[in-house]
């Protein structure tokens, strides 16, 4: 039944054109965009290889939190949950079809990207099995932040918030322009973020060759904890 249910997400995500436009068109179009053109001063080294890991983890954003709360809020509003719920599928194993769901897409994007990516010239070199512990901590923060927000708001206020996050974290979270551009004290709060941390640390691991993300791992599992904890605590289904 949760496969069953998850393949459903699956397919009702990719014929979604808005939804598709928001996972995998428009992270396209930044990679190839900020990669050719010179948009940003990132500094030393190839454009594409700094755009990127950024761009990786808009695309976790982008399916984890953003379309998940506004699928996730209309199904609350249309009764579509409700009615789930009274199925022999439990609310966990419905919340477990929408976890193997998210992560189902995350993989379609990130292959797509990573294709897309190569041919535009990136050599991602360094520990590239760091960035599994990312990304799944990454889609387990954003997950929590997108049900408690799909589970608390109006569909309407949930639509507006959710996209209205997306392009905020879009241009402070260090996904297309570099956090050493922002003031000192400033810097210091944006790097706490989750879409920082997962971009910093897709970086660092991608682009760096850097070893054991241990910052970004531990601010992605504080984002996780507690946005999961109060999204079980708040969620309404009806």
């Amino acid at each position: 039944m949760v496969l069953a249910q998850a393949g459903a997400e699956i397919r009702a995500t990719l014929r979604n054109g808005e939804q598709l436009l928001l996972t995998l068109i428009i992270p396209i179009l930044l990679l190839a965009g900020f990669s050719a053109a010179p948009l940003v001063d990132v500094g030393g080294g190839r454009r594409v290889d700094f755009v990127a890991p950024g761009i990786l983890a808009l695309a976790v954003m982008s399916t984890a939190f953003t379309g998940q709360a506004i699928a996730t809020g209309f199904e609350r509003r249309y009764g579509v949950l409700r009615r789930l719920g009274a199925t022999p599928l439990s609310r966990t194993g419905l919340l477990l079809a929408k976890t193997v769901a998210v992560v189902a897409v995350e993989a379609l994007q990130i292959v797509v990207i990573t294709v897309v990516a190569l041919a535009l010239g990136w050599s991602p070199h360094g520990g590239p099995l760091w960035a599994v512990p990312l990304l799944l901590l990454g889609t387990a923060a954003f997950s929590g932040l997108g049900l408690l927000m799909a589970g608390t708001l109006r569909a309407e206020a949930t639509l507006a918030g959710a996209n209205l996050v997306y392009l905020v974290l879009l241009g402070l979270g260090g996904v297309l322009f570099p956090l050493d551009r922002f003031p000192g004290g400033v810097r210091q709060v944006l790097e706490l973020l989750p879409i920082s941390a997962l971009t910093s640390g897709l970086r660092g691991v991608l682009g760096d060759g850097g070893g054991f993300p241990g910052g970004p791992l531990l601010v992605l599992l504080c984002w996780a904890v507690a946005a999961l904890a109060l999204a079980a605590r708040t969620f309404r289904w009806e």
